[in-house]
C-alpha cells in the first residue's frame, strides 16, 4: 500500500494532519510521501503545475492519494485523469475550486490583483504573507468545478466549515454511488477529529487495530 498525501493551499508538509497521518501509516509500516505542492516556489503556483509535480511524484505506479482541502479537489482532479490512483481519501475537499475562488474575491480586489499581477496570501507553512502572481486564477479557469472519478472514495467534511460548505461535499456525494461520506461536528481543519478519522480510513482501506491501539496492521 503506497499513500501520497496532497497538502491543503498556502500549507506545508509539516502541517499538522499530515504529519499525524504519516505517523499513523507509519505504525502500520505504509510509507507516506508528502510532496511540497508549491515546489518552493509560492508566487509562481498554478494548478497544472500542482498536477505535474504530483504526476511526477505517482510516477505510474499504484497509489492512494489522501488530500486535505485545495489538496483533496487536486487528488480528485488527477483520479479522473489517472486510473493509477486506486483510492481516494479526501478531508474537506474544495469542490468546485475555480468559481468558488473566483467569487471569494469581491471584483475590485480581483481587478487589483490582475493589474498588480500578485495579491498577498497568508501562507500557513511560512507563518506570513507572500505575494501569489495572478497567474492562478487565470490556470484555474480550465479546470472542472467538480471532477468525475470512478474510484472508490471517503470523504470527511465538517457541518461547521466556512470555508467549503458541508453541503458541497453532501450534494457530490449524492449523486457518485462511489463516494462515502462522513460528516463530523468540526470546522473547516479537522484537527479536533482526526483520531475519529484515522479510525474510519482504517475501515476504509481494511486495516485493523491489534491489542495495542496505537498500532495498526494490515488485514
Amino acid at each position: 500500500m503506497r499513500i501520497v498525501y496532497l497538502h491543503g493551499f498556502a500549507s506545508s508538509p509539516q502541517s499538522g494532519k499530515a504529519q499525524f497521518f504519516a505517523a499513523r501509516f507509519a505504525e502500520c509500516g505504509i510509507q507516506v510521501e508528502i510532496p511540497q505542492l508549491d515546489e518552493g516556489d509560492f508566487p509562481h503556483l498554478t494548478i497544472t503545475g500542482q498536477l505535474g509535480l504530483i504526476e511526477r511524484t505517482v510516477s505510474d505506479r499504484p497509489a492512494i492519494l489522501m488530500g486535505s482541502s485545495l489538496g483533496g479537489y487536486l487528488a480528485t482532479l488527477f483520479a479522473s485523469r489517472h486510473p493509477v490512483v486506486e483510492r481516494l481519501i479526501l478531508m474537506a475537499p474544495a469542490f468546485q475550486f475555480p468559481r468558488r475562488w473566483r467569487e471569494r474575491y469581491p471584483a475590485d480586489e480581483m481587478a487589483a490583483w490582475k493589474k498588480n499581477g500578485t495579491w498577498p496570501i497568508f501562507h500557513y507553512g511560512h507563518g506570513k504573507e507572500i505575494p501569489l502572481g495572478y497567474r492562478f486564477v487565470e490556470d484555474s479557469h480550465q479546470y472542472e468545478d467538480e471532477p468525475e472519478f470512478s474510484q472508490s472514495a471517503i470523504v470527511f467534511h465538517g457541518t461547521k466549515d466556512p470555508v467549503v460548505p458541508a453541503r458541497v461535499s453532501e450534494e457530490y456525494a449524492k449523486r457518485h454511488p462511489n463516494v462515502r461520506l462522513h460528516l463530523f461536528d468540526s470546522g473547516h481543519e479537522l484537527t479536533g477529529v482526526v483520531e475519529e478519522m484515522w479510525q474510519q480510513i482504517c475501515a476504509f482501506l481494511g486495516l485493523r487495530a491489534t491489542q495495542d491501539a496505537r498500532h495498526f496492521q494490515s488485514l
